[in-house]
């Protein structure tokens, strides 16, 4: 058997610069490889950001980049990987090092075949859990692997593992005395390292998507799915405050709620002539009893809220609550006047989004269940798993069938839970549902098969389905979706999509929320 203990950085430059002769060096994927290689071989490969990957090796400008207006870095790196895996099942089935990308990360990793392995195996990726855990990916399989030497290969990053595992060890831990079955999320505290600071825009520019992180004054912060959010700005009155350091329930993206701007305030924000979509996030803290500390916020003079109170909307203190309003333009002077006024307590807000929109129809929402966000090979955008109450995720060793992204499949959420997806409330939606049966069945690990699993799924009341099996409709590891129209979101503007066991725990792995306006 081959050692898998050591590899040479002449070895991993010589299957670099082999690979790249097959791809292309000029070629877009030729160069997007490169460049990855470079910063892994300086070892700058915790600095590469989607960020930095647009504007270096794809020419976008640095002053305008938005990863969520552009999926370039995405869709490429999905290229990359499907190339890389076709290359090595193909003219590179017999290299004795090979590359992959991992799904989460953007730094190569460099691994070694098993001599005794058969001709038409993969390559079997790195299982060692303390690499997964600093780079916030998804686990690798256990078993046996190859060994990479840039993750691990120097004291600096021997160090900096080492800190990594600690501070996710004590995440979990503070996650499982607050949140009982959240423990195995380690999205709270996630998030890229931050751009440079740049100043703010001034008053006289106009946008088309802007993203404020209220009452915080540092450099710009990137979320989840490689959006940049900016430091307060275009506001009059109230004050900024940083929040305490409690984690935060049902969102992939705590960086949000890390600061909030409290008392009666104005934002006076310039756009660009257009229709546009607006997101506001609030965070109620715990409550220390008494009235309920209600505020309006208007739009344009207009009444958007009234009489609101986060806790009560939330449905709890230290709980994600987003509210979002479709139909949105500036006034005739160029601006967006957003007002939040004291009714019955001082007004706070966390954080502000605005980004172009459809007219009379809220755009299109779509959550994987997974720790990490993902575009699909129709270019369509899944934000990372959000919005959800309990229930714990899982991530899989193995792919489903008969569906044309299996990456979707990758992980679930299951248990008992729900989801409270924010929508406008003046629309009926379309839910779609995405299932596969992942642990009972006949060779899998929970064995058995029909009635193994089943459970019920509602939605502000409405039974969706009843005495669900997924087993006896698909059978494992396939594609099952399901698909309701005519939605009705709730006063709070939710459609809160509950999932019930009945036997054995519920399970999701994708969902998307469809606006039926014409």
């Amino acid at each position: 058997m081959h050692s898998t203990l050591h590899l040479t950085s002449t070895e991993e430059r010589q299957e670099l610069d082999g690979v790249l002769q097959e791809l292309g060096p000029s070629s877009r994927l030729g160069r997007l490889l490169h460049y990855l290689g470079e910063r892994y071989f300086s070892s700058d490969g915790d600095l590469l950001s989607e960020y930095t990957i647009a504007t270096q090796v794809f020419g976008r400008s640095k002053s305008t980049f938005d990863a969520s207006e552009d999926a370039i870095v995405r869709v490429e790196l999905h290229r990359l990987r499907k190339r890389l895996k076709e290359f090595y099942e193909a003219g590179g089935r017999d290299h004795a090092i090979q590359i992959s990308i991992p799904h989460g990360t953007y730094v190569p990793l460099f691994t070694r075949k098993l001599l005794d392995e058969p001709r038409d195996s993969a390559v079997v990726p790195c299982n060692d859990a303390t690499v997964a855990a600093a780079l916030d990916a998804p686990r690798q399989p256990s078993g046996a692997a190859g060994q990479t030497r840039g993750l691990v290969g120097s004291p600096r990053r021997i160090w900096m593992l080492i800190l990594a595992v600690l501070a996710f060890g004590t995440t979990a831990v503070v996650a499982l005395y607050i949140f009982r079955t959240h423990a195995s999320s380690p999205t709270v505290g996630r998030g890229a390292p931050p751009l440079p600071q740049t100043p703010p825009a001034p008053a006289s520019v106009t946008a088309t998507v802007v993203r404020i992180l209220c009452g915080y004054s540092g450099p710009p912060q990137t979320d989840s799915s490689g959006a940049v959010w900016g430091p307060d700005r275009f506001v009059q009155g109230g004050g900024g405050w940083r929040r305490a350091n409690d984690p935060i329930i049902g969102t992939s993206d705590p960086l949000l709620f890390g600061n909030w701007r409290s008392g009666d305030s104005s934002y006076d924000i310039p756009l660009a002539k257009g229709t546009y979509e607006l997101h506001l996030y609030f965070v109620a803290p715990v409550s220390s009893g008494g009235d309920m500390p209600t505020f309006s916020v208007r739009v344009n003079g207009k009444v958007a809220l009234s009489g609101f109170d986060i806790e009560t909307d939330a449905l709890g203190a230290n709980v994600a609550d987003e509210r979002i309003f479709r139909d949105i333009s500036p006034a005739p002077d160029g601006e967006l006047h957003l007002a939040f006024m004291n009714e019955r307590g001082a007004p706070r807000v966390n954080a502000i989004e605005i980004v172009p929109g459809l007219p009379h129809k809220t755009l299109p929402i779509r959550l994987v269940m997974q720790h990490t966000s993902h575009t699909d090979d129709q270019g369509r955008f899944w934000h990372a798993d959000n919005y959800y109450f309990e229930g714990m995720l899982s991530e899989h060793l193995h792919e489903v069938s008969g569906s044309t992204d299996p990456t979707l499949f990758s992980s679930e959420r299951y248990g008992h839970f729900t989801y409270a997806i924010p929508v406008d409330t003046q629309d009926r939606y379309t839910v779609v549902l995405h299932f596969a049966e992942s642990y009972f069945g006949p060779d899998m690990p929970g064995g058995g098969g029909v009635g193994s699993r089943v459970f019920k799924v509602m939605c502000n009341g409405r039974t969706l389905l009843g005495n669900f099996d997924i087993y006896k409709q698909a059978g494992s590891r396939h594609e099952l979706t399901e698909t309701f129209y005519h939605l009705q979101p709730s006063s709070q503007g939710k459609l809160n999509v509950t999932f019930e066991p009945i036997v054995n725990n519920a399970t999701i792995s994708g969902i998307e929320v469809l606006d039926e306006s014409q």
